[in-house]
C-alpha cells in the first residue's frame, strides 16, 4: 500500500496535462487585482497625513485595497469610525474623478481628477485677525 494515486487508465475521463488552454480565458476567470495607490498618490497623501499628525488632529490611519476603490481612512483614535476617507475609484475618472474625500458623515467634500487639487480641502485658510 503506497501513499501514491493509482495510475490512469487508457479509458479515463481525466484531462491530459498536454491539453492547450485559451489564455483570454483563463485570464477572464482570474480575479481581477485590487485597486492600490500608486507612489507617488501614497506620498501625497502621507506628506498631508504626517502634517496633521504633527498637529495633534490625526492619529492613525488604515489603507484597504478593495476590487473596486482604494481607500486611505483617517483617526483620531483607532476605534472610532474614520473622520476621512481618501478614496480613489478608477470607474469614475471619466465622469466625477477619480479621487474623492469623504467626511465621517459620508458627504463629498471635494472630488477630481488630480489628487493634489483633492487634498487641497485639508490646507487651513489664515484668517486675518484684528
Amino acid at each position: 500500500m503506497t501513499d501514491q494515486p493509482d495510475l490512469q487508465r487508457a479509458g479515463s475521463s481525466q484531462k491530459d496535462s498536454s491539453s492547450i488552454i485559451d489564455l483570454r480565458e483563463y485570464k477572464q476567470s482570474k480575479d481581477a487585482l485590487p485597486i492600490t495607490f500608486h507612489r507617488r498618490e501614497l506620498d501625497a497623501i502621507l506628506r498631508i497625513y504626517g502634517r496633521m499628525v504633527g498637529e495633534g488632529e490625526w492619529r492613525d490611519y488604515a489603507i484597504d485595497h478593495l476590487k473596486d476603490r482604494a481607500v486611505f481612512s483617517v483617526f483620531k483614535r483607532s476605534g472610532e469610525m474614520p473622520l476621512f476617507r481618501i478614496e480613489k475609484n478608477p470607474k469614475l475618472a471619466a465622469k466625477q474623478g477619480a479621487f474623492s474625500v469623504v467626511n465621517v458623515d459620508g458627504r463629498i467634500l471635494k472630488r477630481g481628477q488630480d489628487l493634489q487639487q483633492v487634498l487641497k480641502v485639508f490646507e487651513k485658510v489664515l484668517k486675518l485677525i484684528e
